[in-house]
């Protein structure tokens, strides 16, 4: 098949059965159980119980050469785009016609996935149309966009995609040592000519005070998230960041029933030095706020990490990509919570009367003060 020939769209087959009619169930967003696309019987999902938790691994780089860790609980093959190189899991057999990220015909199967199993999912709550509202709503509060815009409906089509992360929890000690300043404030006598006399006067003068100082510092973080995809905005997919981690639940593949799952792109070893920059940057401010004074120099901060664990979690979004004026756009749908985050067209005319207005006040306010000083 060659590379710009779309794969042919075929029945799924029944991974989940009906068990009245035979028929494909589907998870539905509404009754948060598996649903017949055909007769409509609803069937529960087995979900755990209160007292369980989501299972944490030992931050093992190794993992990710472990087949026991790569079952899915049902035979999964990798869909590959040749256009953006998104890759979608799908069941066997169950092939897609269109890419779910870009929206490209040009996808072909890659055969088994050999990644990494999820551990723990947030199911989706948000369906299709309540996501298309979302949007909607969203679009016409954007500032600078064109009123032609704001107005008309768009068209686009949604995917419902679990999107891998990677969560990290660690317990930190580090050791800290620093220069701190304090302001302190001397009051010093000047002469000045005013009207071609000399006068004198007193003004505030500031001086800084330093000294060394030095201590301890411990935190522990808990599920430092950390995006596994390589086939989004990733400032789009930050703003998508109202997951309640607490619903974690335990991966099923009942779950991923008439969505699609994507692979993770971003190794396990990476998402962990990523997470390792975040927990130092947090460290950093939580030290400096310890540390206190007015002015910090030459702070070296040493931290030693201890008890690391990660998971493989996926978190559902809804993804479109729309055109305007022959430009395309993108928008995703936080699939729990309904939240927005997209890109929208501007119109340059009401950015360039707004720049105009910001000009003219900040002229009126400089003449103002100017004439209150003479």
């Amino acid at each position: 098949m060659g590379e710009h020939e779309p794969t042919t769209a075929k029945e799924p087959i029944a991974t989940f059965p009906c068990p009245s009619c035979g028929g494909q169930m589907q998870f539905d967003t509404a009754s948060q159980m598996l649903k017949c696309r055909y007769c409509g019987s609803e069937k529960p999902i087995d979900d755990r119980s209160e007292a369980e938790e989501p299972t944490e691994y030992e931050l093992d780089f190794t993992d990710e050469d472990d087949d026991s860790l790569k079952d899915w609980g049902t035979e999964q093959q990798v869909i590959k785009c040749g256009n953006c190189g998104g890759e979608m899991l799908l069941p066997a057999g169950q092939t897609a016609a269109v890419c779910g990220f870009c929206g490209s015909p040009k996808v072909l199967p890659q055969g088994n996935p050999g990644s990494i199993r999820p551990e723990s999912v947030i199911p989706f709550h948000i369906s299709k149309e309540q996501a298309t509202a979302s949007f909607n709503a969203w679009r016409k509060k954007r500032w600078f966009i064109p009123n032609a815009f704001k107005k008309q409906s768009v068209s686009s089509t949604l995917n419902g995609i679990y999107v891998p992360f990677w969560t990290f929890d660690s317990d930190t000690a580090s050791s800290y040592s620093a220069e701190v300043g304090v302001y302190h404030y001397r009051t010093e006598t000047r002469t000045r000519v005013v009207n071609g006399k000399t006068e004198t006067y007193t003004e505030q003068v500031r001086y800084t005070v330093w000294h060394w100082t030095s201590g301890t510092h411990e935190h522990f973080f808990n599920d430092v998230l950390i995006p596994a995809s390589g086939q989004y905005d990733s400032a789009l997919l930050r703003k998508l960041n109202d997951y309640r981690l607490e619903q974690l639940a335990p991966y099923k593949p009942e779950y991923l029933s008439g969505f699609i799952a994507e692979r993770y792109s971003v190794s396990l070893k990476d998402g962990w030095q990523e997470a390792k920059s975040r927990i130092e940057g947090e460290l950093n401010s939580e030290i400096r706020q310890r540390i206190g004074g007015d002015e910090i120099r030459h702070l070296s901060i040493d931290t030693s990490y201890y008890d690391q664990t990660y998971k493989h979690i996926l978190l559902p979004v809804w993804n479109a990509n729309y055109r305007y004026n022959n430009k395309t756009y993108r928008y995703m749908v936080n699939g729990e919570t309904g939240s927005v985050s997209g890109r929208v067209p501007r119109s340059p005319w009401k950015i360039t009367f707004f720049v105009l207005t910001c000009l003219a006040v900040a002229g009126v306010i400089a003449y103002l003060y100017t004439q209150s000083q003479t």
